[in-house]
């Protein structure tokens, strides 16, 4: 049976990995690596063919990971990845159109947003969990603290950019519930799939949120 959801994707993990799959044979080591490390909740992003397969083996395969789309911009891979098994979705930015159908998904989804404005519009819509990118270009922890003043309703999971050295200091902030990034999957462990040293940053990026 796969792991039961909390009430909200932002409280899955304090550290969601964000994961790009070439290969899906890695895909469930890959996960079972990273579960292992203490980080349950998965990004596969929609940025290579072997993605939607990468999802369904890992939701099939790893029963307490809880495995997510990312990089979902259009209601057509928003179907396709709810099924193939993705438990969450995750959008760089949204559109009217988008938001309807990862509404309508059925499963709990962070739309993309880097400005004030948008965040009020997602707020209008009755959303009040997002995801900020690109974090580090668009402002990091400075505009998010600035947020926190007349938009404290709004919760982010910050991404693009953040890696070991400054993760604590988002998950510090109030209305951040976690932080995306790839650090704890760097691109020569992969490429030599060692899954073990894979495993060692995950553990030590799961550390991140007892720090705070």
């Amino acid at each position: 049976m796969p792991s039961p959801l909390p009430a909200s994707v932002l409280d899955l993990a304090p550290v969601v990995p964000v994961v790009v799959v070439d290969d899906p044979s890695d895909a469930v080591p890959l996960a079972r690596a990273l579960v292992s490390g203490g980080l349950p909740a998965i990004e596969v992003t929609l940025r290579t063919p072997a993605a939607l397969q990468a999802i369904r083996a890992i939701a099939d395969a790893v029963p307490d990971a809880v495995v997510g789309a990312g990089t979902v911009i259009t209601p057509e891979q928003v179907t396709d990845s709810v099924t193939a098994g993705a438990r969450f979705l995750v959008s760089p930015g949204w559109t009217d159109v988008l938001l309807d159908a990862m509404r309508a998904s059925g499963v709990p989804f962070l739309p993309g947003v880097s400005t004030t404005s948008e965040v009020v519009a997602l707020l209008e819509r009755g959303v009040r969990e997002m995801k900020f990118f690109p974090a580090e270009a668009a402002g990091g922890t400075a505009y998010l603290k600035s947020l926190a003043g007349p938009l404290p309703q709004a919760r982010f999971c910050p991404t693009g950019g953040i890696g070991p050295a400054t993760a604590a200091d988002y998950l510090a902030l109030p209305n951040v519930g976690c932080v995306g990034g790839s650090w704890m999957l760097p691109a020569d462990a992969v490429a030599a799939r060692d899954w073990g040293r894979v495993e060692a940053l995950a553990r030590a990026a799961a550390g991140l949120g007892a720090q705070v």
